[in-house]
Parts: structure tokens; C-alpha cells; sequence
């Protein structure tokens, strides 16, 4: 299987040493009913030997960026084991996978010459039954655009982007202490992290592209950037939008908040005629940048309803293991913990908001003082790193585009 032979050098510099404290509670507990039968002048050789035999060991708190990872081979004896070689916080790393929308026709072209990269592109393309690295290559854009190819391509993308990391910095895998994902990116953070391998990754991409891709053909739907002026009041503008397309004579007209990038900045998804209100009168609206997207869904809202059923089933049929390092959920903004929350999370993203700006200010929140990590921004040609530097000025000072 290619995920042996691929993630085989990514996820096994990754697995971490699992502390967890002795149960000296309940050991002390059965010995001190032993202890009411002792006589009292043994009782202190008593209390004495199990001083002796006794450890104690602090609860671990989750840093993230300062856990240091591992290798399979480690020692599992507490007591023999070598004291831990501290890791300063400089000399870790973060991820960042981006979503739909960043690939232009041959972005990937950089990455051909990893002879991995190129790997990716044909095991991907054989799951997917068409040239995958021809359409990345040569397009046309149109087609490239297309969410039911973009999606693929965009999460292959993004590990060709990885294996030009690896080789130009080595020791990224052992410095790594999470991965975030924009929107999509979060089930490519899952690969990478090993929680899901490869080829199961690809053919829920596949899935999860097709049905989104369907869900919005349903009705004449998109996604708007906006940036917005300190005065705006953006949920009402959203209410207000929808009456508009209500009065146009649409059903159940929907405009929400679809992702949040950064303070002044939010993604608007909903119904065309919504969005239409929106550009219309953004001035007045308190609203400037009103830029739409190319896609052709409104993500990340209820009207991607229909692409649960098909992909819940995908989910439900793909054996996932717990994450190596920290991936946070762009719903929940936690740390995912196990196959449950992974499922649960996977979904719940198609039809709510992405949470972005929160992740972020999770992965980068630290004691004042502490410096941040390298970030390597993977395959968005900057966009990441251009929005890293909106909520935190300082991470992005050490934020890298590959």
C-alpha cells in the first residue's frame, strides 16, 4: 500500500511518547488497608518502604509546540529513561494547508522535480480515474476550478508542496507540532498528520468534491469576500440580504458568515440573489473588497445539506486512526482526539462556519515572551501567510511560503 511506503517516513518521525501519571491512588489506597493489620512500631518501616518504591509524576499539560516527539524505538521505562533534551520553541514547526480556490494551472510545476510529488499525482490520479497532473498542469482554469476537480487537486497539491519542505528541511517531521487546515485543508492536515492514509484521504476528497459539487447545482448560489468598515454590522447584513431574496421570490434565501479570516475580513455564502444585494450596495453597507469567488457552491452553509448523506457514508467506510500531532477542527476550534471527533468534525464543516481566525489565535497562543515557531504555508501561494499576518503579526514574521 502507498501510505506504508509514503507516510511511512512522515507519520513515524511523528508518533509521540504517551505519559500518563501512576495510579499511585489506588496502589497507596490497597496498601493502606494492609496497613491497619501491621503492628505500630512497624508502621513507620512500612510507610518508610513505600516512600522507597513510590514515583510521582506531574500531569503533562498539552503545549503542543514544545511536546517533543519520539522515535518508535524510545525507551518506555520511566525510570531508566535519559532525562528529555529540551526543544526551544524557534526550533518548532506548524503546518498550514490551504482550501478550494488557491490552484492556478501549473502552480504544481515547481514540485515535478521531487520524484515523491510526482508520486502523489500518479497513485491520486489512478483512485480518481483521470489525469490529475495533467489538469493541474495544462487545465483549462475553468475546468481546474470546478470543485469536484479542484478539491482533489488542491489536497495533492499541497502534499507536493510538503515533499519540497521535506527535502529542503529534513528535519521538519521531528520539529512539527501541529497543522492547520483551511476549510478543505483540514482533511489534508488529517493525512499528514496519519490519521487517515493517503489513498482512503483521496477517495473521500473524491466523495466529498463531487457531492459539494452537486449541492450546488441545486440553485444559483456562491461565496463573497468582504472586508468590513468599523461601523458594519454584518449579521444584519445578512438578514437584510436575505429578505431581499426572499422578496425576489426565493424560498428559504440564505447569506451567512462562511468563514471568518481575521477581524475585518469575512467570507459571505449564500444564495446568488443574496450575494447580489450584498455587492450592490456595499457602500452603504459598510463594506468595501466585495470580491466573489470562484466557486460555484455557497460551503460551509446550510445549503450544502445535500453533500452530507453521500459523504457521511464515505466517512462511515474509512478507517481513521488518532492524529500524531495536533490538528484543531475549523468547528469546533479544539484539538481532534480520536476517529469520533474526526468524523463528527468532517461533517459539521460542510454546512457551519470556518473558523480560521479562531485557529489560528489557538496555534499561536503562548506565554508572553515565548518565541513562535517556523510556519510553513503549503501550496497557497502566500494567501496563508498573507492572512497569518492579520492575526498575528509575529507569527507571520516567522511564516514561510513553499
Amino acid at each position: 500500500m502507498f501510505h506504508r511506503k509514503f507516510l511511512s517516513k512522515t507519520v513515524s518521525n511523528l508518533t509521540f511518547a504517551v505519559r500518563s501519571p501512576s495510579c499511585l491512588s489506588r496502589t497507596f489506597s490497597e496498601k493502606s488497608t494492609e496497613n491497619d493489620k501491621i503492628p505500630e512500631d512497624s508502621r513507620e518501616t512500612v510507610v518508610s518502604k513505600l516512600l522507597e518504591e513510590s514515583a510521582t509524576f506531574s500531569e503533562a499539560k498539552d503545549t503542543n509546540w514544545a511536546t517533543n516527539p519520539y522515535p518508535e524505538t524510545a525507551p518506555v521505562n520511566q525510570q531508566k529513561q535519559p532525562e528529555k533534551e529540551k526543544v526551544l520553541p524557534s526550533d518548532n514547526s506548524i503546518l498550514l494547508f490551504p482550501g478550494q480556490g488557491v490552484l492556478k494551472v501549473g502552480m504544481v510545476r515547481d514540485y515535478l522535480r521531487f520524484p515523491r510529488a510526482k508520486e502523489l499525482f500518479s497513485i491520486a490520479s489512478e483512485i480518481l480515474e483521470y489525469d490529475l497532473l495533467k489538469l493541474c498542469l495544462h487545465g483549462p482554469q475553468k475546468q481546474l476550478d470546478k470543485t469536484e476537480f479542484n478539491q482533489p487537486a488542491t489536497v495533492v497539491a499541497s502534499l507536493a508542496a510538503l515533499e519540497k519542505l521535506i527535502e529542503e528541511r529534513p528535519r521538519v517531521l521531528q520539529t512539527c507540532r501541529a497543522a492547520g487546515g483551511y476549510s478543505l485543508g483540514e482533511l489534508t492536515a488529517l493525512i499528514f498528520s496519519g490519521a487517515i492514509d493517503f489513498e482512503s484521504g483521496i477517495k473521500l476528497v473524491n466523495v466529498r468534491g463531487k457531492a459539494m459539487e452537486a449541492a450546488s447545482e441545486k440553485s444559483k448560489q456562491g461565496m463573497l469576500f468582504v472586508y468590513t468598515r468599523p461601523d458594519a454590522k454584518i449579521h444584519q447584513v445578512c438578514k437584510d440580504a436575505e429578505a431581499w431574496a426572499r422578496d425576489l421570490g426565493v424560498e428559504e434565501p440564505v447569506c451567512r458568515i462562511a468563514i471568518y479570516l481575521y477581524t475585518q475580513a469575512k467570507i459571505l455564502a449564500g444564495n446568488d440573489e443574496a450575494l447580489r444585494y450584498v455587492e450592490e450596495n456595499s457602500s452603504k453597507l459598510g463594506l468595501r473588497k466585495v470580491t466573489r469567488l470562484p466557486v460555484s457552491g455557497a460551503f460551509h452553509t446550510c445549503l450544502m445539506e445535500p453533500a452530507v448523506e453521500p459523504f457521511k457514508n464515505a466517512l462511515n467506510g474509512t478507517v481513521i486512526e488518532e492524529p500524531r500531532i495536533s490538528v484543531l477542527s475549523n468547528h469546533s476550534v479544539k484539538r481532534y482526539r480520536n476517529q469520533k471527533d474526526i468524523r463528527k468534525g468532517l461533517l459539521k464543516q460542510l454546512v457551519t462556519s470556518v473558523k480560521w481566525e479562531q485557529t489560528l489565535q489557538m496555534l499561536y497562543t503562548r506565554p508572553a515572551g515565548t518565541p513562535f515557531p517556523r510556519t510553513f504555508d503549503l501550496g497557497s501561494g502566500g494567501q496563508l501567510r498573507t492572512i497569518l499576518k492579520n492575526v498575528n503579526s509575529k507569527a507571520y514574521d516567522w511564516c514561510y511560503s513553499i
